[in-house]
């Protein structure tokens, strides 16, 4: 008895985590009920790993747990939902890379607690297919226009045409979401919730349904909807606009700007809590932005569409054909299975997915059926010859094509039970009794053939293999140089010894004249100092010039009896010879020009070198 009371306890708990971790992101102060309502289920669908799942992978894994041969009012019991769910999420696990893994059996916990909270309130321990589908179908990952589409699937007839009691159903099962976390009086199912997203009774086809829901605003009921899945684009969208209330430098997620009061913008917190400051009040309207661009930016769109150089925008979502592609006709092959739910076959312009694996294992098996077949040569009629020929060109045809369609499930059936047919007939042909002689040399000639044909294909194929091979690896030899090669080679050797014994001579000279360099700059230095105190001397001792001229002059003076007619030859001492020279020659030289003609003397030694080296 205490082992089950504390079983319970735990289950109890467990059933309630989720709910006491949302009640602790404090969203029911969010005053607006549809970011209210969107907050919260987008914490569950993170909080449940739902959102790593695409909607693609979904409907994937309703098919490896057969829930697409099953009638929508089907009721399947906990313990096979759960099996559902841990095949979604240890599927999700292989996908994952090993450093994103998540934890399997806290998600199987959450989400399993969440669906019966949701779906099983009189706890019956049951929920019906549909149920299920609408569910994870509308909590997991992926664009919205593919979650519709396939929903327009489950409630559409083999016309595409809306069947308006299985769309009311959708109503019941979606709204039940909103409930769960507590916004029932908010968006809870009524009876009038089908007219309120179509008002007019008439016939509901897949894009007016796209049309309709994907609308702006959309249906008062689906309005959270839309808005969780933009919840889920702007996370992690930066913005660099200082938010007007709470005075932060940047936002994260929606922005919102006031359309009456200059320049006032809120970060999402503080409009979802409706804070306003200044002239701002509540009451005004505001812009929601997703994105955020600089002035320039907008300055340049602005000019650019007032040119009409923008060019026109494309429509919002693509339009679909209205009438789903027939089904392949495989009855001449063997008798068809029938099917147990019609419903369950989506629309063959769903778009947007890559072919799935098991329909590309699908399209090999059948090829190698066929081609085993040939092999065989058991040749049938010419009207079944073509069907197959079209039959197998059809399904080579979408595998070429990089057109991205992902089948529906019924689609998918169709392609198994193509296999097991053929397998059927081969299994049931095997049997048979021996053929006359003629068929039998017929056979035997045809099989010789195609064995011939075979050998030499696979001879071309391996002679193609080994000239890749060799081709290979003599682009390898030649882009990697080896030092055999160079020493096989004396010419390209001694080029290369020239070569770096006139670096090694470049490099030295270029360390002399360096060391030169510095050298001529320091007794430059030391003749500049020289001159001006010689410039200060000589206005000490001249009034008369010291009376004209009070600024005394550093470097050139217009005094001949104020400058000296040498310069002592102790001052010069360890001077090059052209400098020295153009001291000791008095005042019939410049001694500002001489500085500057050794300055230029420098640079240009100093550059014939660097055009040296460069040579």
């Amino acid at each position: 008895m205490i082992e089950e009371s504390g079983k319970r306890r735990r289950t109890m708990a467990e059933k309630r985590q989720l709910f006491m971790e949302m009640r602790a992101q404090n969203f029911d102060v969010i005053r607006l009920s549809t970011y209210r309502t969107a907050c919260k289920l987008r914490f569950v669908q993170k909080r449940c790993n739902l959102h790593l799942v695409d909607i693609w992978n979904m409907i994937e894994a309703f098919r490896d747990n057969g829930l697409n041969t099953l009638d929508h009012n089907t009721e399947i019991n906990v313990s096979r939902l759960e099996t559902i769910i841990s095949s979604i999420y240890y599927q999700l696990n292989k996908r994952l890379p090993s450093t994103h893994q998540i934890s399997v059996e806290q998600s199987i916990s959450l989400l399993l607690n969440f669906m019966i909270a949701a779906y099983d309130s009189e706890g019956h321990g049951k929920l019906t297919v549909f149920s299920v589908k609408a569910m994870l179908a509308t909590m997991c990952g992926g664009k919205i226009l593919d979650k519709l589409r396939y929903i327009f699937s489950q409630i559409s007839d083999s016309n595409g045409l809306m069947i308006f009691t299985k769309f009311d159903q959708f109503l019941k099962e979606v709204l039940k979401l909103p409930t769960a976390v507590f916004e029932g009086p908010s968006f809870g199912y009524t009876e009038h919730s089908v007219r309120t997203c179509f008002p007019q009774q008439k016939k509901i086809m897949l894009n007016m349904f796209l049309d309709t829901l994907m609308a702006d605003p959309p249906p008062q009921c689906l309005v959270w909807l839309p808005l969780m899945h933009r919840l889920a684009h702007v996370e992690n969208v930066f913005h660099p606009v200082e938010c007007s209330y709470c005075r932060c430098e940047s936002m994260m997620g929606f922005r919102y700007r006031c359309q009456q009061c200059h320049n006032y913008q809120l970060c999402q917190n503080c409009f979802w809590r409706g804070h306003a400051n200044g002239p701002h009040s509540n009451q005004h309207q505001m812009k929601e932005h997703s994105s955020w661009k600089s002035p320039a930016k907008k300055l340049s769109h602005a000019i650019s569409k007032s040119l009409g150089c923008v060019p026109s925008r494309e429509p919002p979502r693509p339009v679909f054909p209205e009438q789903p592609e027939k089904p392949l006709d495989l009855a001449h092959i063997v008798p068809p299975r029938p099917l147990t739910n019609m419903n369950d076959t989506m629309v063959t312009h769903m778009s947007s997915g890559a072919p799935t694996p098991t329909k590309r294992y699908a399209c090999l098996a059948i090829l190698v059926v066929y081609f085993h077949e040939r092999l065989q040569c058991n040749l049938d009629t010419a009207s079944r010859l073509a069907d197959e020929h079209a039959l197998i060109a059809t399904y080579v045809n979408r595998l070429q094509s990089g057109a991205r369609v992902l089948d529906s499930p019924g689609r998918l059936d169709e392609e198994h039970r193509l296999i097991a047919r053929y397998a059927a007939r081969l299994a049931a042909e095997a049997g048979n009794a021996p053929r006359p002689p003629a068929d039998l040399g017929f056979s035997f000639d045809a099989n010789k053939q195609q064995r011939q044909l075979i050998a030499e294909l696979e001879n071309k194929n391996r002679e193609i293999l080994q000239e890749i091979q060799r081709l290979r690896l003599e682009h390898e030899q030649a882009s990697q140089p080896t030092p055999e090669k160079a020493q096989q080679n004396p010419t390209l050797l001694a080029e290369l010894r020239l070569l770096r014994q006139r670096k090694d001579e470049l490099e030295q000279r270029m360390s002399a004249l360096q060391e030169s360099r510095r050298e001529l700059m320091v007794q430059l230095e030391g003749l500049m100092k020289l001159l001006k105190a010689q410039a200060a001397g000589s206005a000490h001792s001249s009034p008369t010039h010291g009376a004209s001229h009070p600024m005394p002059m550093p470097v050139r003076s217009t005094s001949a009896g104020s400058t000296p007619t040498h310069v002592p030859q102790d001052s010069l001492a360890g001077v090059g010879g052209d400098v020295q020279e153009a001291f000791t020659q008095g005042t019939r030289r410049n001694l500002r020009n001489d500085l500057l003609v050794a300055a230029d003397s420098i640079t240009n030694t100093m550059s014939s070198l660097v055009k040296e080296l460069h040579s």
